[in-house]
């Protein structure tokens, strides 16, 4: 910014309702500069809307989905074809609201910016999320039904088969997030899953490289993984599984020296940091600083893997803002992601930072 749009900044926060004819007396600008350098200021995310708010700063943006999570598990052997006895629940998900959710719960001041429902399962969500995560940014809709997930587990927990029904991101358009960028302008990290359009996702990785913020992908399939660029430049984290890092990348992985061939080929189209997840076979990360290493998991008793690779996100995340090399970062999220594993909830409602903290210690 230049010195006239900085003061301009101080004035209007020294007096959040000042005028604009106040502004150009006290800048010695004409009342149209002061206009034009408010709208600039406005579309560069430094204010927000007419009323000349500030944003307020924020740890982290989450981008993405927020729907409501069906699990159905089988209480024997899965069979095909006829039908099971299981046992049903529902809570709140998301990829994008669940790793919202996970940071607000380490103690992150995070907002969540997706959209839902003017239904029950929408106002449910928004609800459910806003007593860790600011919602405000979030739009709820009259045109869509709020997105529904609902996965098929075996009698172990494992997933068989999952069902998703996501048409209402297909309504978010660029000028959406345009509205909402004093809030992504205004974050030390911006986190998004790929529910939304492509030229969304596009925008907001261009946006965000132009401006200097990290980010941190994370797609949510391997066919909605195929939505990103081929550019990646500007990606700060890019955390996938299997699936989607050869969706990514365009090879199979077939060993272990693979995994790290496929995250080279994302290094190259421009991501600092890679992680791909290997399931109870821990993960393995590559960043361009020559950082490189595999980190096997300890032995849990698993409850229920939903939820798992969200935590696994939130828990890097959350140790990338404490400063904490890569190798150490992904300690955290494997922490995180064991808390998770170990509760029937999306979300552990036991999760905090001491909780981390105490879990890091007692498997690294």
């Amino acid at each position: 910014m230049n010195e006239k749009e900085l003061l301009i900044l101080k004035l209007i926060k020294d007096d959040p309702f000042i005028s604009q004819i106040e502004l150009a007396e006290k800048t010695g600008l004409s009342r149209s500069a002061v206009a034009g350098y408010i709208s600039s200021l406005t579309k560069e995310g430094k204010l927000l809307g007419r009323a000349y708010v500030l944003p307020e700063k924020k740890d982290i943006v989450c981008i993405g989905g927020s729907n409501v999570d069906r699990k159905i598990q089988a209480l024997s052997n899965l069979q095909f074809g006829t039908s099971n006895p299981a046992e049903s629940s529902q809570s709140c998900g998301g990829v994008a609201r669940n790793i919202a959710e996970n940071l607000g719960r380490l103690g992150c001041d995070v907002a969540l910016v997706t959209i839902v429902g003017d239904d029950h399962e929408g106002k449910w969500l928004l609800e459910d999320t806003k007593s860790y995560v600011d919602i405000s940014p979030s739009l709820v809709t009259s045109h869509s039904t709020t997105g529904t997930y609902t996965a098929i587990l075996d009698n172990e927990g494992e997933m068989a088969v999952a069902l998703a029904d996501m048409s209402i991101y297909d309504s978010v358009d660029i000028d959406f997030i345009e509205k909402r960028w004093g809030y992504l302008a205004s974050s030390e990290m911006v986190v998004i899953d790929t529910n939304f359009p492509d030229i969304v996702l596009k925008q907001i990785i261009v946006r965000c490289k132009e401006e200097k913020i990290p980010l941190c992908i994370t797609p949510v399939s391997s066919p909605k993984a195929k939505k990103l660029p081929e550019d990646l430049q500007g990606v700060t984290w890019l955390i996938a599984n299997k699936d989607e890092a050869e969706a990514l990348s365009g090879m199979k992985i077939n060993d272990e020296g693979d995994f790290f061939k496929s995250a080279q080929k994302l290094l190259e189209k421009g991501v600092e940091k890679v992680v791909i997840t290997r399931g109870d076979k821990g993960l393995i990360f590559f960043t361009k600083m020559g950082e490189a290493g595999v980190l096997l998991p300890p032995k849990v008793n698993v409850e229920d893997v939903t939820g798992a690779g969200d935590s696994l996100v939130a828990g890097i995340m959350y140790a990338h803002l404490k400063g904490l090399e890569t190798e150490n970062a992904c300690k955290i999220g494997i922490a995180c992601s064991i808390l998770t594993l170990q509760s029937h909830e999306t979300v552990n409602p036991n999760l905090n930072h001491l909780r981390l903290q105490e879990t890091f210690k007692q498997y690294f």
